[in-house]
């Protein structure tokens, strides 16, 4: 089995910070790619940021220049540092892990797990 747990939303006023996380765990092998998604009311689920293994990132043109993705390898841990937050990126935000996990039942599976989600909103 293999979870992934968020944590960090909330509520902050425009302007401000907030830093989400987002832990692996369980029969983890090794950890490939993590990011966040997002999705807001009305709107269609959106890619905000990814980092592969290798430390490559990918970005939203929405947040480019105000997130920042990072992980920490040993803690199977991704960050999502959000700066000058601004109402329109209150919303849902969803992180995913891709393993590989590794059982002596079930062998080694290639796995993409979701977290619960974390609410964040901006709002004064």
């Amino acid at each position: 089995q293999v979870h992934v747990g968020e944590s960090g939303g909330g509520l902050v006023q425009p302007g401000g910070s907030l830093r989400l996380s987002c832990e692996a765990s369980g029969s983890i092998r090794s950890l490939n790619a993590m990011g966040w998604y997002r999705l807001a009311p009305g709107k269609q689920r959106e890619l905000v940021a990814a980092i592969r293994s290798g430390g490559t990132t990918d970005y939203a043109d929405s947040v480019k220049g105000r997130f920042t993705i990072s992980r920490d390898n040993a803690k199977n841990t991704g960050y999502l540092q959000m700066n000058n937050l601004k109402p329109e990126v209150t919303a849902v935000y969803y992180c995913y892990a891709t393993v590989v996990a590794s059982t002596p039942l079930a062998g080694v599976r290639y796995l993409e797990v979701w977290g619960q989600g974390t609410l964040v909103t901006v709002s004064s």
